[in-house]
């Protein structure tokens, strides 16, 4: 296992005269579709981390875990990974075993610095306060603040409402639940956007608030939700896909996405 020490900051530094020591690679247990998991991977990705993926299967029956370690940024094809990676490939039951790792049985999951974190926003925090790299949360305390107000919106106003869990409960009338909810997000999202927005959802640098954007309007797109109506998310979303730490992490490349939706 490697180590890594964090380098502290110099003079007038906050939280990091504190950081934490760094172990390891981390892991990320998450779902493909997941947009909670497609932000923790777009975090990684922006901050130039690398990371091992085990990814949970959410649809299956009673839930399973199907480990599929797979380092980051190797361009392997499936034979070559197998002869030069340890691949270990195994399936769990998600009622036991992931219940451990996270008791919501939720993704993602993210195992870190001897610690496990659960919720993705905290995930992405947490990197941002002890990693190097691009700061994914503004120095500023109103753009701060503004960020997480639009991570927010998202993250606790219009995901949720189309999470998995829930939809299953919904039943057949879940595309227009989808619809209704995410709608109502987006009408309140783009005259905040508008009020906020440079080339990103909060001035002219990536955030948090851009890394939870991209992932809700998939969501949207999937449930056939016109963006059209939303001409600054539509802006924002079509500029940050061009960046390569988007792409990468699209739901359509990743090591548990179905042949059928690469």
């Amino acid at each position: 296992m490697r180590l890594y020490i964090a380098s502290q900051k110099q003079e007038n530094c906050s939280y990091f005269d504190l950081q934490p020591t760094i172990i390891g690679t981390p892991v990320l247990h998450g779902y493909f579709r997941s947009s909670c998991s497609w932000r923790v991977r777009i975090a990684f990705a922006l901050k130039g981390i690398e990371y091992d993926q085990v990814p949970v299967n959410l649809i299956k029956d009673g839930g399973q875990q199907v480990v599929h370690i797979l380092h980051k940024h190797e361009a392997l094809s499936q034979c070559q990974a197998w002869i030069c990676l340890t691949i270990v490939l195994y399936v769990l039951q998600l009622s036991d075993q992931y219940k451990k790792l996270n008791p919501m049985q939720q993704v993602p999951s993210v195992e870190i610095d001897g610690i496990t974190i659960s919720q993705s926003l905290a995930v992405i925090q947490y990197i941002d306060e002890t990693r190097p790299g691009p700061a994914l949360l503004p120095a500023d305390p109103k753009k701060r603040a503004q960020v997480r107000m639009i991570s927010d919106v998202i993250a606790s106003g219009i995901q949720p409402l189309q999470n998995l869990h829930v939809l299953q409960k919904i039943g057949a009338e879940k595309v227009q639940w989808a619809q209704h909810f995410i709608e109502r997000g987006f009408q309140a999202l783009e005259p905040i956007l508008k009020q906020t927005a440079g080339k990103y959802c909060v001035g002219d640098e990536i955030s948090m608030a851009d890394i939870c954007l991209v992932p809700q309007v998939y969501n949207a797109e999937r449930f056939k939700v016109d963006v059209e109506q939303y001409p600054t998310i539509k802006r924002l979303n079509q500029t940050l896909l061009e960046i390569q730490a988007f792409k990468v992490t699209n739901p359509s490349c990743q090591p548990d996405t179905p042949a059928d939706l690469r």
